[in-house]
Formats: C-alpha cells, sequence, structure tokens
C-alpha cells in the first residue's frame, strides 16, 4: 500500500514509526512532515491544512490509506473531502469532530447522554461569566469553546485569575473566534490519565491507558504546556476503572455521537479524571494525543495500517499489546511554552536499541544533523519490562542535552 500521514509532529512521527513496521506498506508519504522523518518516509511540502492539495497529491499518488494527526484539518473537513474524491481517510467527518471542536458541544453532548462530568456553563457575556465566577468560587477551570492549540485551558485557583482568564479571552480576544464562548467548569480533584479508543459507529476497541505530564518542570511545576512527556499503561489504574470508562463513557460517546447523526470514525481520545466519585471525562478529542501517542504506538504488536483497515470494515482489530511499559520525555526549546529561539543546532546523538527518539520540532541540515526549530522538539522513549528500567534508559540517552543552556525536559517523568 502507499500511505500519506497528514502531520508535522511527534503524533504523526510515531504513526510513520509504526507504518514502517508494517509488509503491508510499500511507501509512506507525510505532509508537511518534519526533518527527523525524512529516515522513514517522503516528505511532502504541503501543508496539513491545504486539503485541496492534499487531494490531488493523493490522487496523482495512488494513496490507498491517508491517515490524519491534527485536529485542525479534521474540523476543516479534510476527511469529508477525501470521501468525495473517493479516497480512504482514517479520521472523523466535520460533523463528528466537533466534539473536540467546541468545548461548548461536548458538554451538552456529555449532559444529554448521561456521561460524567464536571458541572459547567458556558458564556458569551463577560458580566454574567464573572458573576457566575463570584458565585461559586475558586478553584475553577475557564476554557475556550474552539481550539487553541492546546493553550485555552485556565485552572484558576482565585477568583481573580478566573476573572482575569474570562476577560482575557471575551474582551481582549486572546484566542481570536476560539475563546469568543467560554465554558466554566467546576474544578475536579483527581488524578488524571488518558484512554484512547479507535472507534467507528457504536464498536470501540480501547487502547492502553496513558498519563502525560503537562507542567513544564519538575513535580508538576511551571506553565501548562502540550505535554513533557508520558508513560503507558498507568501502573495505578484499576481494571475496574478501566472497564467502566470504556462502558460509560467511549462506548456512551459513540452510541451518541450515532443517535444524533454524526457517527464517529477514527481514534477518540478521552481525558479522564479519577474523582472519589468516578472517572469523569475531563476532555474528549477527536485523534491521536501528544504525547500519549508516542508511548502507546510503541507497545502495540499488530499491523497498523491492518488495524485500520479492520476498524474501518466493523471488524475487531483484536488488539495485542506488549508486556511492560513505555516512557518518553520531551526535550523542549529553552523558553517553551513562552518565547523561544529557533534554528539551534541539536546536539549530537545516535540512536539505540535501549531507546527510540520521536521528532516533532526540527528540521534536518545537509550534513545531517538537526536543528531544533519548534517549542516541543523531539521525544525520547524506551520501551522496557519495568517502568523503572524504561525511565532509566531514556535518561541516560538524554545526557548530552544536559550539557546545554538551549534546551531542557523534565527529570521525573513516568515517577
Amino acid at each position: 500500500m502507499n500511505v500519506l500521514v497528514v502531520g508535522s509532529g511527534g503524533r504523526e512521527h510515531s504513526i510513520v514509526k509504526k507504518l514502517v513496521e508494517s509488509n503491508q506498506v510499500a511507501n509512506i508519504y507525510v505532509a508537511p512532515g518534519n526533518g527527523g522523518m525524512n529516515a522513514d518516509a517522503t516528505c511532502v511540502p504541503i501543508n496539513e491544512t491545504e486539503i485541496d492539495d492534499l487531494v490531488a497529491f493523493a490522487k496523482e499518488s495512488a494513496i490507498d490509506w491517508t491517515i490524519v494527526g491534527p485536529e485542525v484539518p479534521l474540523m476543516n473537513g479534510i476527511v469529508d473531502a477525501f470521501q468525495i474524491a473517493g479516497l480512504k481517510a482514517f479520521g472523523p467527518t466535520k460533523e463528528a469532530a466537533i466534539i473536540e471542536g467546541s468545548k461548548d458541544f461536548a458538554k451538552s453532548f456529555m449532559k444529554r447522554h448521561h456521561i460524567p462530568t464536571a458541572n459547567y456553563e458556558t458564556f458569551t457575556d463577560c458580566d454574567k461569566a464573572k458573576a457566575y465566577i463570584k458565585e461559586n468560587g475558586a478553584p475553577i477551570v475557564i476554557k475556550a469553546d474552539g481550539l487553541a492549540a492546546g493553550k485555552g485551558v485556565f485552572v484558576a485557583t482565585t477568583v481573580e485569575q478566573a476573572i482575569e482568564a474570562v476577560e482575557s479571552m471575551l474582551l481582549d480576544n486572546q484566542f481570536g473566534g476560539a475563546g469568543n464562548r467560554v465554558v466554566i467548569e467546576e474544578f475536579l480533584d483527581g488524578e488524571e490519565f488518558t484512554l484512547m479508543a479507535f472507534v467507528n459507529g457504536e464498536n470501540v476497541y480501547p487502547l492502553l491507558s496513558a498519563r502525560d505530564h503537562k507542567r513544564a518542570f519538575d513535580n508538576d511545576k511551571g506553565p501548562n504546556t502540550g505535554g513533557m512527556g508520558a508513560f503507558a499503561p498507568v501502573p495505578d489504574l484499576d481494571q475496574s476503572v478501566i472497564r467502566y470508562t470504556v462502558e460509560h463513557i467511549l462506548e456512551k460517546a459513540a452510541k451518541g455521537m450515532v443517535l444524533e447523526g454524526r457517527p464517529f470514525t477514527g481514534i477518540l481520545y478521552g481525558g479522564i479524571i479519577e474523582t472519589s466519585s468516578g472517572p469523569k471525562v475531563i476532555e474528549f478529542n477527536a485523534r491521536f494525543g501528544d504525547p500519549e501517542t508516542q508511548v502507546v504506538l510503541p507497545l502495540l504488536e499488530n499491523d497498523f495500517i491492518q488495524v485500520i483497515e479492520d476498524v474501518s470494515k466493523g471488524k475487531d482489530p483484536k488488539l495485542n499489546w506488549k508486556e511492560g511499559y513505555a516512557i518518553g520525555a520531551v526535550v523542549a526549546s529553552k523558553g517553551y511554552p513562552g518565547k523561544y529561539a529557533k534554528q539551534v543546532p541539536l546536539p549530537y546523538f545516535v540512536e539505540n536499541d535501549e531507546s527510540y527518539v520521536v521528532h516533532a520540532g526540527t528540521k534536518v541540515e545537509n550534513n545531517g544533523t538537526y536543528q531544533a526549530i519548534g517549542g516541543r522538539v523531539l521525544l525520547v522513549g524506551s520501551v522496557q519490562q519495568t517502568i523503572e528500567q524504561a525511565h532509566q534508559a531514556v535518561y541516560n540517552f538524554l545526557r548530552p542535552f544536559e550539557q546545554t543552556n538551549d534546551f531542557f525536559f523534565r527529570s521525573d517523568i513516568g515517577k
């Protein structure tokens, strides 16, 4: 088969790496890709949002399957466009991707289908939003309704912080159209985890649990980021919690989408928190998570393209998993998630049998060296029998990055 992966980050590189293992895949293309993907695929200079150009490329190159990584092209209807052109694309339609694209839709959807989540209200009027915050107090959670590149969520520990967040969205237009409507939620206390699933209509096939580290610095300090690392599976998560999450959250959501005439096919991502009253949804995403994908897919034993074929036909892919654990630590540019320098040379490193490297914000030079061009630069991961062994292998690999002031990483991923 000829396969096209749409996207340019670590999640897409993980998908590419999994496709490389398949004996059913002859050629892998990635649009636009990044510097580190060149070794595994052919990078095509088409942006992920240039849907017409992607459709034209898929036709010209006889692409058998297109796998869409990021949320923006899904919300822009890339799957619909491919289907109209008679091409196969794995991901939800625009109608179904709204489960991620609008927090207000997702919350009202969960309410309609009795899916456990935090209590909430939605506002477009700043004064009413502030009155609600003062009435309910802090801690409280403020979310931009639309896509805000992972930055539209504020966990306010004081009423003043909450009001400032609301004003930044509704008055200062910090997130553009994504923040024209805000969802204000009760703060939920507990341990978070991610559970993703392959979905086709009412058929749900869960992946392994994972947990990511959102804060920039050790011990969950510093600003929220897109994710500084992850591990899978989550060792302290009881199987009864996973079963409940599959049955009362993921399966209910899949069935609800069918009932509402917007059936979901693709990866449904459940961001879940285990509270004292049971698991509740923090958010749904309509695609693989990043960085969770970088630690979940390396544990998958199945042929990835065969799984997609099976799921798309409504057939159980019978997912099999390696014994052991995977952890991955993100190397980020100094200053991330704020301002950071670009085109900074990376320290020299060589992949080994103990670890793997997933590129995100890199470009490759003619001499084969890499430069950092993004906030999250790459992820170093390892699969081992124990989480401690995986942790040690990752941090042994990261020693060259300790010698530079241009990059940083958390030292406690998986701890």
